[in-house]
């Protein structure tokens, strides 16, 4: 059960669609992380709505009947917001929020909307400022809808447009902008890691709120900001590791989503630079959710796309502590036993570890269980990339200093 604040939270449905590519579990699920997504940014969901389809409405998105039934329960409810589980299109938009009279948000707008709450440094502010800049441009229009109203005439002609255009304008020369601010940052953190030295570097990765950076306090003693929400860390963490005298660096990244909006990987693709160029990946999992292996498909979806997914990596299956596996009757001669009734002893015997010897752990960063064995883990795969760049090693040169090969950040 989600928990009450003191702030008063907005009010909020959800809008989602059944279709032949996205089936009635599929939708409830990614309602589900709607609503967490809503939560986090500040909202209270009241009711969810969803309908059977073959594709959305170009229109409307949902059907006129489901449409009446959204606001007709807006009406009775006094809510102030629509959130809508796919991103609309600026007519979706416009059509939408005509019939509701609310405001009308989309998956999209609603991440957007959580990475600028949660950017903490100007880079991350920037990254944000630009997606949001990016998918303002094309839905100008329906801000200007109030000048539909005055009617055409002598000195009337076209006001409207011409203050569309002028807004494009701004908006246009805000992106070249920030792009340029961007192109500056990353030049100069193209230096910082080059200062860095030739250390290893261990990249965090995963989905967004499965224990990265719980487990990254944990192994590097530092204080990164860990929360029970959506997109806790937004801004990339470097540490420098010392396990058993042997050091390497260790980066905490954002985290990644289903349905991630174009704008934001484009934007964020520079701040992932640190993912391409890590010599290991830990690809931390949060084995305790149900749908945990859509997870990973998705992340490993992103990773293709910025050409990291031929990286060694280790699975890293987090939150141990709180998997349940479902009960399994098994007098009842009808039933059929599926994943979601394996113990971690069976899932361990599974595909998690015939992708490479020894590639899987189990962990819980939160409790502490199983981290020697964790460490034991990443230690050998980080001496033997570490051997192979420095082949003389501590017994051949015993007073070579590998503690201060980088820079801790």
């Amino acid at each position: 059960m989600l928990e009450k604040k003191d702030i008063e939270l907005e009010s909020a449905v959800l809008i989602g669609v059944v279709t032949r590519e996205q089936d009635e579990a599929q939708s409830k699920e990614y309602l589900d992380e709607l609503e967490f997504l809503t939560y986090t940014a500040g909202g209270e969901v009241k009711k969810r709505f969803t309908q059977k389809m073959d594709m959305p409405n170009p229109k409307t998105f949902i059907g006129t009947g489901k449409m009446e039934e959204v606001k007709q329960f807006i009406d009775d409810n006094e809510i102030g917001t629509a959130i809508f589980d796919d991103e609309l299109s600026a007519a979706q938009e416009r059509n939408i929020s005509k019939i509701l009279g609310v405001k009308v948000l989309d998956r999209t707008n609603l991440i957007l909307d959580i990475f600028a709450q949660r950017a903490q440094t100007s880079y991350a502010r920037t990254q944000v400022e630009l997606a949001q800049c990016e998918y303002l441009l094309p839905r100008l229009k329906g801000m200007w809808t109030h000048l539909e109203r005055q009617k055409g005439g002598i000195g009337m002609r076209g006001p409207g447009e011409t203050e569309i255009e002028t807004d494009r304008r701004i908006v246009r020369d805000k992106i070249a902008l920030l792009k340029a601010k961007i192109k500056t940052i990353d030049k100069q953190m193209a230096v910082q890691r080059g200062n860095r030295g030739k250390m290893v570097r261990v990249a965090l990765v995963g989905y967004t709120n499965v224990g990265k950076s719980t487990l990254m306090n944990t192994i590097s003693k530092s204080e990164v900001f860990a929360e029970n929400k959506l997109f806790a860390t937004l801004d990339t963490t470097v540490r420098k590791v010392v396990i058993q005298n042997l050091p390497f660096l260790l980066t905490d990244t954002v985290g990644f989503i289903r349905k991630l909006p174009t704008q934001l990987v484009e934007s964020f693709k520079s701040t992932l630079d640190e993912v391409r160029e890590a010599d290991l990946l830990l690809h931390v999992v949060d084995i305790s959710h149900p749908n945990f292996e859509e997870h990973i498909a998705s992340v490993n979806k992103i990773l293709g796309e910025i050409d990291s997914a031929d990286k060694p990596t280790i699975m890293v299956f987090n939150k141990i502590d709180a998997y349940k596996a479902e009960p399994f009757d098994e007098t009842d001669l009808t039933a059929e036993r599926t994943t979601d009734h394996y113990s971690l002893a069976e899932w361990k015997r599974t595909w998690m570890n015939r992708v490479g010897e020894d590639n899987a752990l189990f962990i819980s960063a939160l409790n502490k269980k199983n981290l020697e064995e964790f460490k034991k883990r990443v230690y050998n795969e980080v001496r033997e990339i570490h051997v192979t760049r420095f082949p003389y090693n501590h017994f051949l040169y015993p007073d070579y200093d590998y503690e201060n090969l980088g820079e801790e950040e």
